[in-house]
């Protein structure tokens, strides 16, 4: 069994080591800008603007999963949206990633969500091959769309 927290404030600066890793997993090594006082604002305010989790092997911080809600207008309903999920590469094939997603559906389900959902880089032909093994449904006909930075400030008209 892979015990599964609640993050606490004290684990932030390895929720934010853990991201880093991520993002250089990704490709994406300098994208990461986020500091602990922003994370530690968006976890622990009132309200949070997300909720983590915290999965341990043998005592030892093993992966975490980052997640918020979301709303559909369709079944009008609130869904889970998992951002980030990352296990480290010590602990890959021992069970953390699939004890995270299970536990990220008891939480879709014991809060009355319509919906789980996240999103995969299409060159992560193992995570992709990992979550069709857990029921996930690829959503082909979706494209993600993004706005940010000097085009997000132009679109605001500012």
């Amino acid at each position: 069994m892979i015990p599964i927290r609640s993050a606490g404030p004290a684990d932030v600066p390895v929720i934010l080591s853990l991201v880093r890793e991520l993002a250089a997993f990704e490709r994406e090594p300098d994208a990461v800008t986020a500091t602990e006082a922003m994370l530690a604002d968006a976890l622990f305010a009132t309200p949070p603007a997300a909720e983590a989790l915290i999965a341990e092997r043998d005592g030892e911080v093993a992966g975490f999963a980052l997640f918020f809600h979301n709303f559909s207008t369709w079944t009008g309903r609130r869904g889970l949206y998992l951002e980030d999920l990352y296990v480290t590469p010590a602990a890959r094939g021992a069970g953390v990633g699939t004890a995270l997603l299970r536990h990220l559906a008891g939480i879709a389900v014991d809060r009355g969500c319509a919906r789980f959902e996240w999103s995969v880089l299409d060159w992560n032909a193992d995570a992709i091959a990992f979550y069709r093994a857990m029921g996930a449904v690829g959503m082909e006909e979706w494209t993600v769309q993004r706005v940010d930075g000097a085009a997000l400030t132009r679109l605001a008209g500012r």
